[in-house]
């Protein structure tokens, strides 16, 4: 009895060993991995070996786990017998004993006391138990039982990559919400929720309108060029023949610079580079690939008759994922004006995008109404049928759009009210 409970003790301490393995290698930092790259010493050296093909790592531990703690189950109830034979009159008691008591004893010395441990000491225990892991992985039967295990597991992921899984963007974005941790940073979590939205997004939805975009006559003269541009600080301007739906080329300001000493009649315009020209429809993870391909960052953003409807940088598109990018020469992208806590008083040109943003609020409901419009303007008109005249307004939810200003050719200013829960 002595030595079946020495073995018992000894076979709780290697379950404990394994367990804890396994926790110290799967929560190693960079920091820590680093570390092991700069030790000379051999236990780090197989370490390091050990981490390069992590499916062995845990098909290991997984199989000597489970055979020490059938082995320990198996010991107990030998045990239990010559201490506690199993009778009619005891029934519960035996099974209380040997359901309740082992599997707890397992769980809790075996399990969760070296998981907690190992994860606060995973650079020491790594290090200790590199050297035995490497011995049972080429000890059989565990090495052939893990041979089994790991070339299993690959034949049902390419049976799985073959089936797939439909994960529509909203249930990942749910996903993300809900597996958010307490030391995730809110610019964090809005990166990993602009990536999930980002193949869904279309150019019409982040370009610059043309209402609201810096261009040149190709007929201009060499002085108004360059107090265009000193005025606006573009690296980069569209230029048009007859008006803005014609654009025949993009001005790079870099290829001014040699020029810059030239007299009025000098002719800028035969320094133009070819424009890149894209549908509203085109989706931006799209355009991003092509501007990589194309080496460029600014593409004319056309309708479907060819007209020009605006322009989409790059930084337009990357900052769908990492918020604003500003620079020295970039005023307030938004233009709004906070009246209280519940009132805001925007242009109407303002993009939903921005509205949205600004708010604060979901943006299904607005964009289950919305059709063609991207401006909070053209909203109001195509779901009212008409331009409102001041003060008229439309509801959407808990957010009443009431027109502070307009005219017969389009909605100037809009006052949005968020309406207090009852």
């Amino acid at each position: 009895m002595i030595y079946l409970l020495i073995i018992i003790v000894v076979l709780l301490c290697m379950s404990a060993l394994a367990s804890g393995s396994e926790s110290a290698f799967f929560s190693l930092s960079p920091t820590e991995k680093e570390a092991l790259r700069q030790d000379e010493s051999n236990s780090a050296k197989i370490a390091l070996e050990l981490l390069d093909d992590p499916k062995e790592i845990l098909a290991t531990l997984l199989i000597t786990n489970n055979f020490v703690n059938i082995g320990i189950v198996i010991i107990s109830t030998a045990l239990l017998d010559d201490f506690y034979p199993n009778t009619d009159t005891n029934p519960t008691v035996r099974f209380l004993i040997e359901v309740v008591g082992i599997t707890l004893t397992i769980l809790l010395f075996g399990e969760v006391v070296p998981k907690i441990y190992s994860t606060k000491n995973a650079l020491f225990m790594a290090r200790t138990m590199a050297q035995p892991i490497n011995f049972l992985r080429r000890l059989p039967p565990i090495s052939w039982l893990k041979w089994l295990l790991v070339n299993g597991t690959k034949i049902i992921q390419k049976r799985a990559r073959k089936h797939g899984v439909n994960i529509s963007s909203d249930e990942l974005e749910q996903a993300i919400a809900l597996t958010k941790e307490d030391h995730t940073s809110e610019e964090e979590q809005k990166i990993l929720e602009g990536i999930i939205r980002f193949g869904s997004t279309e150019c019409c939805q982040i370009m610059s309108s043309r209402l609201d975009i810096v261009a040149l006559k190709e007929t201009q003269s060499f002085t108004d060029v360059l107090k265009v541009i000193r005025e606006n600080g573009y690296s980069r301007v569209p230029v048009y023949r007859d008006s803005v739906d014609n654009v025949i080329g993009i001005l790079y300001i870099k290829d001014l610079l040699p020029h810059l000493d030239k007299s009025d009649d000098f002719e800028w315009n035969t320094l133009l580079r070819k424009p890149m020209f894209v549908p509203e429809n085109k989706k931006i993870d799209d355009l991003l690939k092509d501007f990589q391909v194309m080496k460029m960052h600014m593409a004319i953003v056309v309708d479907e008759y060819g007209g020009a409807s605006g322009i989409i940088t790059l930084d337009d598109i990357l900052e769908e994922i990492v918020g604003d990018i500003t620079d020295e020469y970039d005023g307030e992208d938004v233009v709004y004006t906070k009246i209280d806590d519940h009132t805001y008083l925007f242009e109407g040109r303002t993009s939903l995008v921005d509205f949205y943003k600004v708010l604060d609020i979901d943006e299904k409901e607005f964009e289950a109404m919305k059709g063609e419009s991207e401006t909070l303007g053209g909203f109001i008109v195509e779901n009212a049928g008409r331009i409102l005249r001041n003060n008229e307004f439309i509801s959407v939810g808990k957010i009443k759009l009431v027109v502070d200003s307009s005219d017969k050719r389009r909605v100037k200013l809009v006052k949005a009210i968020v309406l207090k829960e009852d």
